[in-house]
């Protein structure tokens, strides 16, 4: 009962954490607040028991993206400039037709904690015999992650990269003088 009312707490921190990115208009705070986001994230993913999950969230979420964010704003303006006229209508619907599809999406899941799900009858036996002879790690969630997915962390890894590298190409790079300028234009 203590671990649902922990969940529950964090998630209602989630939610405010998100409403309050929403309504912010000062990017440095929406930064700081993603990255708390994450960080919230990463506890609830722990007490669900999926610490690899959350050492990822941690780490991209909290750590990397927090990072990119910052470079990204260092090189533009801090707060978020407001448009005239705002449709909202057309993103909402976008919002709840995926949100529709991924719902419908679940339907066809085994439940929660099945042991006749097929990751548990195919896949989980293997992973579980074969690991420690085939990699000599004995933690099973470490190889799978470090050997038999090896190359799709390395491609999630290159894909961080080259999103760093496209935002700042995209921004450009600012001399001194014009930054100056801008700034002086600001306040």
């Amino acid at each position: 009962m203590g671990v649902i009312i922990i969940d529950l707490v964090l998630f209602g921190f989630l939610v405010l954490a998100a409403l309050a990115i929403l309504r912010l208009t000062n990017l440095f705070a929406v930064t700081m607040l993603a990255g708390l986001f994450s960080l919230l994230a990463a506890s609830l993913f722990i007490t669900l028991d999926a610490v690899d999950v959350a050492f990822t969230e941690a780490a991209v979420g909290a750590g990397i993206s927090t990072v990119l964010m910052l470079g990204a704003l260092a090189l533009t303006t801090r707060e978020e400039k407001t448009l005239a006229t705002r449709r909202a209508f057309v993103p909402l619907i976008c919002c709840l037709v995926t949100g529709a599809a991924l719902i419908y999406g679940t339907f066809d899941m085994p439940a929660f904690g099945a042991a006749d799900a097929p990751v548990h009858t195919h896949v989980g036996g293997e992973y579980l015999q074969r690991t420690k002879p085939d990699t000599g790690i004995p933690n099973v969630v470490t190889a799978v992650l470090a050997s038999y997915r090896g190359f799709d962390t390395l491609g999630e890894t290159t894909v961080i990269f080259v999103a760093a590298i496209s935002v700042l190409l995209l921004l450009g790079f600012p001399n001194r003088a014009n930054r100056r300028k801008q700034d002086e234009d600001e306040a």
